[in-house]
């Protein structure tokens, strides 16, 4: 059965059958190019009826959508937006950097324009709800009303009963908060949940909740760059939510059926687990970043960090005190280093104290976003922090989420040096290498890793540059993401030379001067 779209907003499908005939009485049989068709409305509704019966019907939103915001769609976005509006439940698996926030704010807003969403509800890590959710909302469908559900119960609740939003964002933990609220809003039809892999525990309250929530929504759509982090069961809680028809009931018997029992504690996927995974997530959606042509082949990304309260109003004690020290004199640009390394530290949440132990302040914002991005790729991943302190705070947070991570920093020995990185770029083994960047050494290779995330910058332009290189060498078969992590002024700066190839040691005192 073929099908032609027509300029008018209707499909013509030729090889006429009896069946469509019935279903669509009032349609015009015609004459198309010597073929006998039935034309069809090219709607909604219609698409979904003629590929229940077989019939590849186009998406509408493909021919009928005018796409806002400052810059079309890539392919890529168009296939996904396709799929998400043409199936109440799907799965958005596409890797970091594709753009599949953007995909469901198009896909919700075609659908709202047609009538057929009402209000979305996204439920996204806390880190993302402002800096990428709503941000991303401003710039890409601006005429839709944004709330972000964070703060006290009587805040959440009273942003929610506002009817004039189109879209609430929220966090997982927050559905705990005023999810009673959220069941009594029929209006809000429409759910995004951006990793997914937060409820992949479906025994937690929160992924109960969430599947209580999702029940009554008419579009589902679970957004993940890695279904499956740590095991094959991990795809069972997700399932649980977005099409519980397509696993068993119970747990138990899905782990029979992706896993094997080894010994009494111990059990490892099946051969065939992937497929099972397969089928069970669908229909679904998968894109990597390597799969965008409209991409270059390396991207360097700001991330926008928000400061956690007492980091905040220590950094402008430290300012403050310094701005006064520039006036008088008393910083030049031999000691001017040592005050801006202490406002980085600052920014990154890990600092020394007057006995020289670490002290974390409240940095978990930070490191939520560091492990956002982890999360998102299923590829390796280089995190550099310039500061060793610092390093160790991350790889706690890290191995405590339960990535397989290794530390590397000059205290570590040559000889578990070289063992780590032979390990990271040769076996599966080692998902994340968090790393001091001067340890990295000119022509080491690291093309296992694509992605690289800055937690801080670091004051020197040639190791900036060599530690970037090692993923960006020969061998590499991916696309490659650089994403600086920055809160204060002075990391942005800070970046900003170093992009630019204009750090200094010079620059110091005016970088420092800049941010005081």
């Amino acid at each position: 059965m073929n099908i032609h779209v027509s300029s008018k907003h209707r499909v013509m499908v030729t090889a006429l059958t009896g069946q469509l005939a019935t279903l669509f009485p009032a349609a015009p049989q015609l004459d198309w190019g010597g073929e006998r068709c039935i034309a069809i409305p090219h709607q909604l509704p219609e698409t979904l009826l003629l590929r229940s019966m077989g019939v590849d019907a186009p998406a509408p939103i493909l021919s009928q959508y005018v796409w806002p915001g400052l810059k079309p769609p890539f392919d890529a976005q168009r296939q996904t937006c396709a799929l998400m509006t043409t199936s109440t439940a799907a799965y958005v698996l596409n890797g970091m950097g594709t753009g599949k926030t953007k995909c469901a704010l198009w896909s919700f807003d075609f659908l709202r324009s047609i009538g057929l969403a009402k209000r979305m509800l996204v439920v996204a890590p806390l880190s993302t709800l402002d800096a990428t959710w709503r941000a991303e909302a401003f710039a890409t469908t601006p005429h839709l009303k944004v709330a972000v559900l964070h703060g006290s119960a009587a805040k959440r609740l009273k942003l929610l009963a506002d009817e004039t939003h189109d879209v609430y964002l929220i966090n997982p933990g927050g559905l705990q908060v005023i999810g009673d609220a959220l069941l009594k809003r029929p209006d809000i039809n429409t759910l995004t949940i951006d990793e997914l892999t937060a409820f992949k525990n479906a025994t937690a309250e929160r992924s109960k909740l969430m599947r209580s929530i999702a029940d009554r929504m008419k579009w589902k759509w679970g957004m993940t760059g890695s279904p499956t982090p740590q095991a094959p069961t991990d795809a069972w809680g997700q399932c649980r939510i977005i099409t519980p028809h397509t696993v068993p009931k119970f747990f138990g018997r899905f782990r029979e059926q992706v896993m094997i029992k080894v010994s009494e504690f111990r059990w490892v996927p099946k051969r065939d687990a992937a497929d099972t995974v397969f089928a069970a997530m669908q229909p679904a959606v998968r894109f990597t970043l390597d799969d965008v042509a409209e991409i270059p082949d390396g991207v360097v990304r700001p991330i926008e960090v928000p400061m956690g309260k007492r980091q905040a109003a220590i950094y402008k004690l430290m300012k403050d005190h310094a701005h006064a020290a520039v006036e008088a004199g008393d910083v030049t640009a031999a000691n001017a280093g040592a005050v801006l390394s202490k406002l980085l530290q600052i920014s990154m949440g890990y600092v020394y104290n007057s006995k020289g132990e670490t002290v974390s302040l409240d940095n978990d914002l930070r490191l939520d976003i560091l492990m956002s991005l982890i999360a998102d790729t299923d590829q390796k991943v280089i995190v550099f922090s310039p500061f060793k302190h610092a390093l160790h705070g991350i790889f706690a947070r890290i191995e405590k989420e339960g990535y397989d991570v290794a530390e590397v920093s000059g205290d570590t020995p040559a000889g578990d040096r070289g063992r780590i990185f032979t390990t990271f770029q040769n076996t599966p083994q080692i998902k994340v290498l968090a790393a001091h960047p001067a340890c990295m050494a000119h022509g080491l290779t690291l093309t296992a890793a694509s992605t690289i995330v800055w937690f801080g910058p670091i004051a020197d332009l040639e190791i900036f540059d060599q530690a970037n290189a090692r993923i960006r060498r020969v061998g590499q078969k991916h696309k490659q993401q650089v994403f600086l992590m920055q809160s204060s002024p002075a990391e942005k700066r800070m970046y900003s030379l170093l992009e630019n190839k204009q750090l200094q040691q010079s620059n110091v005192l005016d970088l420092f001067e800049a941010d005081t």
